[in-house]
């Protein structure tokens, strides 16, 4: 490998130097905000890169399209949040795994509002790339739930079915607060969404 050179572009296949990995970057960032802003199929190229303050063919560099960078923001996205609550939720105790992952779930989507609009234009854009960014969250929460069954703390349910259930909750709590109303999800809404997972509904 070249002196300098750090990583390797998934879209172009050019070797980037350290410069380099910055302005990528730079560039996902200036993408989040453009197609969080605007949506997919009203934002630009050209919109990418004002805002990135970078040439319109500096952008060519990287991306090959408009829609590759769209594709690298959401499988980025995707990887962020899933280390987040990976590592909040690895030293945390069997019976507290759960609302840590809420809580992991709040607090990221809180810090990157965009998710929501981004990740839900797929379902237009790439039904491909939407059901991927799913699957793979789901993933994460099939292999916890697998872990409480060597404890012996869970019913023996579907992995699968559950793990959809924890992801519709978290997924609606956050847009109901935070993405509608820019608020935390209230304690008490917490406790309610925790009770109903930890004891059922019924009496």
């Amino acid at each position: 490998m070249k002196q300098g050179v750090i990583h390797l572009s998934h879209n172009t296949g050019r070797e980037l130097t350290k410069k380099g990995l910055n302005t990528r970057r730079k560039l996902l960032k200036s993408a989040e905000k453009v197609f969080g802003a605007k949506g997919y199929f009203e934002a630009g190229v050209v919109e990418i890169t004002q805002e990135a303050n970078v040439a319109q063919g500096t952008f060519y560099k990287y991306f090959p399209s408009k829609k590759a960078i769209y594709d690298e923001l959401v499988q980025q996205m995707s990887r962020d949040l899933r280390l987040f609550i990976k590592q909040a939720i690895e030293k945390s105790p069997q019976d507290d795994m759960f609302r840590k992952s809420f809580e992991a779930f709040f607090e990221w989507v809180g810090e990157n509002q965009n998710l929501y609009s981004i990740v839900l234009q797929a379902v237009i854009v790439d039904k491909h790339l939407y059901r991927w960014y799913y699957e793979k969250l789901a993933t994460g929460f099939i292999k916890a739930l697998k872990e409480t069954d060597k404890h012996g703390e869970s019913k023996p349910l579907n992995h699968e079915a559950l793990a959809y259930s924890l992801m519709g909750i978290g997924q609606f709590l956050g847009m109901r607060w935070i993405n509608w109303e820019g608020e935390e999800v209230p304690k008490e809404v917490l406790d309610t969404a925790m009770g109903m997972v930890l004891h059922g509904i019924l009496k």
